[in-house]
C-alpha cells in the first residue's frame, strides 16, 4: 500500500483510539479525568495522526490543564431548536465550508450554549465554545466540548432525555491550536461566553 492509503488506516485508527479513551472507565470524578488526560497525553505523545509534530511530541510531558473543578460539572435542560435555519462555519482549510443544524440551547451557570449537528454524511453532534480565557490562558479559538465526529462521546456532555450533564474539565484544544496545518471550525458567536472557564486544556506553550 502506498503512503496515502497507509495514513488514512492511521486516521481511522486514531479515532478508534480518541473513542476508546472516552468510554473507558473510570468516566466520571477526578479519576476519570486523571484517567482521560493519562490517554490524551499518550495519543499526543505517541501516535503517527497526532496533531504535535515530531520534535514536540519527543519532548510533551503532558499537556496543560486547569485543575479538576467541581462548579465547572453541572446538571442542564436541553431545549429543542425547532425550524433552525442552520449555521455555515468555515474552516479556512482544505474542509471548506461546514454546514450545522442548531438542535438544543441550554442554559448553564456560565451562560447559554448552543448544541449543533454536522449536516454531512453521518452528521455529528458539535459543542464548541469560547469564554475570556481564550488568548490568555486558553487557545484563542475557543475549545470543544463534545465533536462525535471525531470519537468525543460523553465525559463533556451526558445526555439523558431531555437533560444533560456538562463537565467543562473535559473542554479540549481543537488540532488547529497544536500546529498550523489543520484548519477548525471555531465557536460561533452564540457560544461565546462572558463569564470565564477556568477548567480543561490550557494553551499549548509551542507552536503553531
Amino acid at each position: 500500500m502506498g503512503y496515502a492509503v497507509h495514513e488514512y488506516f492511521a486516521r481511522a485508527d486514531y479515532r478508534r483510539r480518541v473513542a476508546e479513551m472516552y468510554l473507558a472507565e473510570p468516566s466520571s470524578g477526578v479519576a476519570g479525568w486523571r484517567a482521560f488526560r493519562q490517554a490524551r497525553d499518550r495519543l499526543f505523545r505517541e501516535h503517527p495522526q497526532s496533531a504535535l509534530e515530531p520534535a514536540e511530541r519527543a519532548k510533551l510531558d503532558t499537556l496543560p490543564f486547569f485543575d479538576y473543578a467541581d462548579q465547572y460539572r453541572f446538571t442542564v435542560t436541553i431545549v429543542p431548536v425547532v425550524d433552525d435555519e442552520g449555521l455555515s462555519i468555515d474552516t479556512g482549510g482544505e474542509d471548506g465550508v461546514q454546514h450545522y443544524r442548531r438542535v438544543g440551547r441550554m442554559a448553564t451557570p456560565l451562560g447559554h450554549l448552543t448544541v449543533f449537528w454536522l449536516t454531512g454524511y453521518g452528521g455529528g453532534l458539535f459543542l464548541p465554545f469560547r469564554d475570556p480565557t481564550a488568548g490568555t490562558d486558553t487557545y484563542e479559538g475557543g475549545r470543544y466540548l463534545v465533536d462525535t465526529i471525531k470519537g468525543t462521546f460523553g465525559r463533556g456532555m451526558v445526555v439523558d432525555g431531555d437533560t444533560a450533564v456538562l463537565d467543562l474539565n473535559y473542554a479540549y484544544n481543537p488540532s488547529c491550536a497544536y500546529n498550523a496545518r489543520y484548519a477548525c471550525p471555531l465557536a460561533p458567536a452564540e457560544n461565546w461566553l462572558s463569564v470565564p472557564v477556568r477548567a480543561g486544556e490550557m494553551k499549548y506553550p509551542g507552536p503553531p
